[in-house]
């Protein structure tokens, strides 16, 4: 019980670098939200854009082979991966945006 209360004890009168710390937590928990909901918004446009383009591209007005996907997924996925694990790299700031964004995904 003396860990919990330290942790509470810390979240509540500490500070890191001259914010309090429960601000330090919010914040990405508030970034998920927004976040969440953006990504729910644009994935509505994102699908309606996909249909499109595979209707498109099956008759014959756009190119679209499965190549030149595969080679922009072997060059971006990479860098993406990494982005995303210097992201979530702190791990109590990580969950709260991860929370924030799954909450903020099903309110939009």
């Amino acid at each position: 019980m003396g860990a919990i209360d330290d942790v509470i004890h810390f979240i509540t009168s500490g500070t890191i670098a001259g914010l309090p710390t429960i601000v330090v937590m919010i914040l990405p928990f508030i970034v998920g939200l927004i976040v969440g909901y953006l990504v729910h918004k644009f994935l509505k446009i994102a699908i309606v854009a996909a249909v499109v383009l595979v209707i498109v591209a099956y008759l014959g007005f756009f190119g679209l082979s499965l190549g030149t996907l595969k080679s922009l997924s072997d060059k971006y996925g990479p860098i993406a991966i990494q982005y995303g694990t210097l992201l979530m790299g702190i791990l109590p700031l990580g969950i709260g945006f991860i929370v924030g964004l799954i909450i903020g995904f099903i309110f939009s």
